[in-house]
């Protein structure tokens, strides 16, 4: 893979994660018992706005990618973003890896892998 289709999946592989995770941050908390407040908390946190804008920059720049590989392969570097979040996940908000989700993770990094060889 030359350097600008690994620049442009290392960009989407980041924004898409900080999205996720700002997503999740601004989503944590305690709900209120009136759903409408729920969302105007969350409407209010800056974590929401640097996802959204994280997944705005990530169209982009996945449109910029999948023009410069086939799609099979593009879409397959791009399941890699399952990986990475499933360990931020971990990390950051010591969500459960089971065995399976394990496998899942070790197989998907496995064709990922593959499919980066193959080219």
């Amino acid at each position: 893979m030359s350097y600008l289709p690994l620049f442009l999946w290392t960009s989407n592989l980041v924004l898409d994660t900080v999205g996720h995770v700002a997503f999740k941050i601004a989503a944590a908390g305690g709900r209120e018992d009136i759903e409408a407040q729920h969302w105007w908390r969350m409407a209010a946190q800056p974590w929401l706005w640097v996802g959204i804008g994280c997944f705005v920059l990530e169209f982009v720049v996945w449109l910029a990618f999948l023009t410069l590989l086939p799609l099979s392969e593009g879409v397959l570097l791009g399941c890699f973003n399952i990986v990475v979040l499933m360990l931020i996940g971990r990390w950051r908000f010591q969500e459960k890896l089971t065995p399976w989700r394990v496998a899942g993770v070790a197989l998907i990094a496995c064709g990922v892998a593959l499919v980066g060889l193959g080219r």
